[in-house]
């Protein structure tokens, strides 16, 4: 009987930029960009964190959705409206080295698959850049969306992927880089009816996806950069769509994840259900969609008159709602991770994504202890878990002693 040592293995944390987007005054950073990103490093060092996922996003005068329609705004930290070029490249990597703060990756957050074709392609060259920048600081990793375009039925935006999408995977995968997908679906991207609005939305879809990657010579380029606030959303558990990806044999797809959690409100759902408000929300106006952006926020009573965003560590501890998958048990998120999985572990970025919407404070000095607080919880959880994982699944193991208890199981409610 091999007796194996004690050696736990954690998540390598990070912090999206988007947390604080004015850390640098607009007036600053427009004509020197990259000081948002030295800006940030400095940041992230005060926080004690290794790692930034550095937030890209079309400037603000390109765009095609005002900032004052967005429930989340994004932030341009890192400003691509020139090319990152070697001497910019030198200027951010002095500043990582100064700061010890490196990157797990680049997001860049849009709608790569908009029914617009002069958008459409903005959006594709601006991700072309995101993915030069990443080689350009040795970052292995671009992540964002797929999209949709809303005026085409689910079957024909797969088409559209294969035709639109898989040639941002081959680009990739000719930069070294692997494309990770965010699943949120975007519910209030638009003042439609429609629901789902990123297709790359739920387990089934991402296997559906790949297979389309896979047959173009790229389906390793193609991975899910997992949220569990958007599973809680949808009425899902991070257990669940973990074990099904196993028990489907694309426990490989998850290569990241954002740690965000979501807090459902049962009143909300009396109302109107999981499919959201579906109507007088305020973003339509005498029949016709307003010409108003701030009245198209409105759209995201699809998804905020039942929930709302969590900070992780900023909800209370609530274990029924764990079990009706109304909030995140970031424990057993971190648990089932290591054992349903294959993951490299310390190799694997774990995001904390900042959407609280009391808390999102434009403020360093307020915001500070709030991130601060967050990411020491995360780290915490994640330790917790890699401990008890290693204990259990392989300490205890290797001697054959058995696990005491169950604990959740998977495609139970």
């Amino acid at each position: 009987m091999a007796v194996k040592p004690f050696e736990p293995k954690f998540m390598k944390m990070s912090v999206l930029t988007a947390a604080l987007q004015e850390l640098t005054p607009r007036d600053v950073r427009d004509p020197d960009p990259d000081k948002a990103i030295e800006d940030w490093l400095q940041f992230g060092r005060e926080l004690a964190i290794d790692n930034l996922q550095l937030s890209a996003a079309l400037h603000p005068t390109e765009t095609d959705v005002p900032p004052e329609a967005m429930l989340d705004p994004v932030a341009n930290t890192l400003d691509l409206r020139k090319p990152f070029d070697s001497k910019r490249a030198n200027r951010v990597l002095a500043a990582m080295k100064e700061t010890r703060v490196g990157m797990t990756d680049i997001g860049y957050f849009d709608n790569m698959l908009t029914d617009h074709d002069g958008n459409r392609m903005k959006k594709r060259e601006f991700m072309i850049r995101a993915m030069d920048a990443a080689v350009a600081l040795g970052v292995k990793a671009v992540c964002g969306f797929v999209g949709r375009n809303i005026k085409l039925s689910m079957d024909q935006n797969y088409d559209m992927f294969e035709k639109e999408f898989v040639p941002l995977l081959k680009a990739a995968k000719d930069r070294g880089l692997q494309y990770r997908v965010e699943q949120c679906p975007m519910p209030g991207w638009n003042p439609t009816d429609l629901w789902v609005n990123n297709i790359a939305h739920v387990p089934g879809a991402w296997i559906a996806l790949h297979k389309i990657a896979e047959k173009h010579g790229v389906g390793d380029q193609f991975r899910i950069h997992y949220d569990p606030s958007h599973a809680i959303l949808m009425g899902q558990d991070t257990r669940s769509i973990f074990q099904y990806l196993k028990d489907t044999g694309y426990n490989f797809l998850i290569a990241g994840f954002h740690v965000k959690g979501q807090v459902i409100d049962s009143k909300g759902v009396a109302a109107w259900g999981y499919q959201g408000q579906v109507a007088q929300r305020g973003d339509w106006k005498n029949g016709h969609i307003s010409e108003n952006p701030v009245d198209h926020l409105n759209a995201w009573k699809k998804q905020v008159s039942y929930n709302q965003h969590e900070l992780p560590g900023t909800a209370k501890h609530d274990p029924l709602a764990y079990l009706q998958n109304r909030t995140v048990d970031w424990l057993d998120h971190q648990l089932a991770a290591r054992e349903l999985l294959q993951l490299d572990v310390a190799n694997t970025p774990l995001v904390v994504e900042h959407e609280y919407p009391p808390a999102r404070i434009q403020d360093k000095e307020r915001l500070l202890p709030i991130l601060k607080g967050s990411l020491a919880f995360t780290r915490k959880i994640d330790e917790a878990a890699g401990c008890m994982f290693a204990l259990q699944n392989e300490v205890l193991k290797a001697q054959d002693i058995p696990v005491q208890g169950v604990g959740r199981e998977a495609y139970r409610s």
